[in-house]
């Protein structure tokens, strides 16, 4: 479970040989509020002006790598996104997705794509370089989780399509399924998956997928949606224009918009080790991360200059050691035993 390196502050995105920092920055919560079927699906009012800053801040401190979808804000994510890199093209690797329909003038979802075909993602492609106002995607990820496995082979030979027309240089699967990932992983084009991984929500089997198929580990979800950054407590409340406060079926760490109290116990039980070496809980469970493979790229979310400038400060540590991993095994295990 454990690994040893030699910390650099970069990773390589999979097979592609694409460097970027080792952290990156995920930008759902960016996008602003959306809506599916009259339920939040964004994280509630954001000010684009701090977003600029926030963007601008992670520049100076190092920070090449972001991740948006069109899903992020009914395509406000990615407007917001490519006006906060113009200017900055050549120094920035950039992700997006495809897959999922909305109304960007109601910032509402309106549905899955039910049949991912050549023109359809052509079309998805076509649109996300408008938004983020730039000539080729960097990595483009299949944002189907569930796509069936039968259709993955199609969707993968698209993919390998548009790198070879240059309009992306690499694709992935934003997916937790090491079945869907390895059907993609066939493919050259393919660099990696981005999956669930946290402190509270390993993922052995996809991580050994990674190092076997040399792809990218692009983790969703590092800090269980904020519940890992320490700043909650049982009275908690998250606001009903925010997800975790109007919490979807598939939603782990919230409950009735409050944090699950077993998960703060969990927190509280490792707290010490993550904030070993004047770690925030934050910048503990990133190094978590890293020192779980060295494939993985933590993308937490950010809408403000002090969260960016917080998580970025973890990449000064580096990776928790294999003996702070291992006491973290041990507590957890015992904890959920």
């Amino acid at each position: 479970m454990i690994t040893t390196m030699t910390w650099t502050g970069k990773r390589r995105l999979g097979r592609s040989g694409i460097e970027v920092s080792a952290m990156g920055l995920g930008g759902w919560a960016i996008g602003g509020p959306a809506w599916w079927d009259g339920k939040p699906v964004g994280w509630g009012e954001v000010d684009d002006d701090e977003t600029m800053r926030a963007i601008t801040r992670a520049l100076e401190l190092g920070i090449t790598f972001f991740d948006t979808a069109p899903a992020h804000g009914a395509g406000h994510g990615e407007r917001i996104l490519g006006r906060a890199l113009d200017g900055h093209r050549h120094e920035v690797i950039i992700s997006t997705k495809f897959g999922i329909a909305f109304d960007e003038a109601s910032r509402a979802l309106t549905g899955l794509m039910t049949d991912p075909d050549a023109h359809g993602i052509r079309q998805e492609c076509e649109a996300s370089l408008r938004r983020l106002g730039v000539d080729v995607i960097d990595l483009y990820w299949c944002h189907l989780s569930e796509l069936p496995l039968h259709r993955a082979a199609g969707v993968r030979d698209v993919l390998e399509a548009l790198v070879a027309e240059g309009k992306i240089r690499a694709y992935g699967w934003s997916t937790d399924s090491p079945e869907g990932a390895a059907i993609f992983a066939e493919g050259p084009g393919c660099a990696g998956v981005q999956h669930e991984l946290n402190l509270f929500s390993d993922a052995p089997v996809m991580l050994a997928l990674c190092e076997r198929r040399d792809l990218a580990s692009v983790n969703r979800s590092p800090l269980a949606m904020g519940l890992l950054t320490g700043k909650f407590d049982a009275m908690a409340r998250l606001s009903m224009d925010d997800v975790r406060g109007d919490e979807p079926a598939w939603m782990k760490w919230f409950a009735h918009g409050r944090p699950r109290p077993e998960f703060l116990d969990r927190l509280d039980a490792v707290r010490e080790i993550l904030t070993s070496e004047g770690r925030t809980p934050a910048q503990g469970a990133l190094a978590w991360i890293w020192a779980r493979s060295e494939r993985t790229i933590p993308i937490p979310g950010f809408r403000t200059v002090a969260q960016v400038e917080e998580n970025a400060g973890a990449l000064r540590l580096g990776p928790l050691t294999a003996g702070q991993m291992a006491q973290i095994e041990t507590i957890l295990s015992d904890e959920t035993a």
